[in-house]
């Protein structure tokens, strides 16, 4: 018999209290390892992996859906127009009608303005038939086929709702125009005032009256698209793509002088005939709000979307760098 080395030896121990402490020891050991390894993906890189992404796809739809919102402008509601004669769904003109919106959102993503001739007319007839269709659309010249198409996506889609079952109806927007009518109204020139809209005046301004009167006149001259500026008076104006350069231009004279007359000295106008518009504003009064009293309302909007996108975007940097860092860190 061999005794233990001293070191090693233990005290004597009841067989009971070895007993209890091996159910000690057997409790202890599972409560220590499960523990360790619950702990373990919380404090390892892999958990950050898993997770980012996920954060990080919210921040970024968040951002799109703010971004979106600053790119609306085009599709500003202007004014309608719906014919009081009313057709019945079972009407020769529905499938007429279908068939032009149907062109206008196909032919929008090609081009900026195109008219249409549906249906039979009876050669001198002064009453146009049951079918018969005539239609146009027209996008803002500066506005690229692609932003066209959306425009006009979004008119077709109201048209519709804004003068149902109408024989004739006109939606403009801020960047398209949409018409259709039973009878033939292309190429023919028409100032009727359809909307007008006036900020508050700016009294005793001379220059800024001035400068309005350039920006105006080389308006009046213009032959489809233009945009003119003057200091800070801005302003744009456009006819219809039926028009003759002759009657675009007597077209734009009266939009010109109904701008002067309806507004006055007013900081911004906006003044759309049937087949023309002009527009001049002074810099801080393009969009002129629900009582034209100011500077623009959507412009201050625009300026905290502007702001809360670039407070989220610096957040989500941060998070990714952070979350790199992290891994990196647990990575060694």
């Amino acid at each position: 018999f061999r005794s233990l080395p001293l070191q090693t030896q233990e005290p004597f121990k009841s067989l009971r209290e070895r007993e209890r402490e091996r159910e000690r020891e057997r409790k202890e050991m599972p409560t220590t390892t499960t523990t360790s390894n619950n702990l373990q993906p919380y404090s390892s890189s892999s958990h950050h992996h898993q997770h980012s992404p996920k954060t990080l796809a919210s921040l970024l739809s968040l951002l799109a859906l703010l971004s979106l919102c600053i790119c609306v402008k085009a599709y500003i509601f202007i004014y309608a127009g719906c014919s009081q004669e009313k057709y019945s769904p079972s009407s020769p003109f529905e499938p007429n009608l279908n068939s032009f919106l149907a062109s206008v959102v196909s032919s929008s993503s090609q081009a900026l303005y195109n008219n249409f001739a549906l249906g039979n007319s009876t050669p001198g007839s002064s009453s146009p038939s049951d079918s018969t269709l005539y239609g146009l659309y027209q996008c803002r010249g500066d506005l690229k086929p692609s932003e066209c198409s959306s425009c006009m996506q979004s008119a077709v889609s109201q048209i519709g709702l804004v003068c149902p079952y109408s024989y004739g109806a006109t939606l403009q927007l801020e960047g398209c125009y949409l018409r259709y009518e039973r009878y033939d109204f292309l190429g023919k020139p028409d100032t009727t005032v359809m909307y007008k809209r006036c900020s508050k005046s700016i009294n005793n301004d001379v220059e800024f009256l001035r400068r309005r009167d350039d920006v105006l006149a080389d308006l009046q001259g213009a032959f489809g698209f233009r945009v003119s500026s003057s200091g800070s008076v801005q302003g744009f104006s456009q006819c219809l793509g039926d028009l003759s350069q002759a009657d675009c231009s007597a077209c734009l004279a009266e939009a010109v002088k109904d701008l002067k007359t309806l507004c006055g000295s007013a900081a911004a106008g906006h003044v759309f005939l049937a087949k023309c518009y002009a527009q001049y504003w002074l810099a801080g009064y393009y969009d002129l709000g629900t009582h034209g009293a100011g500077p623009s309302q959507e412009d201050e909007v625009a300026k905290t979307i502007a702001i809360i996108v670039g407070v989220i975007g610096g957040i989500a940097v941060l998070i990714i760098l952070l979350s790199l860092c992290r891994g990196s860190a647990d990575g060694k």
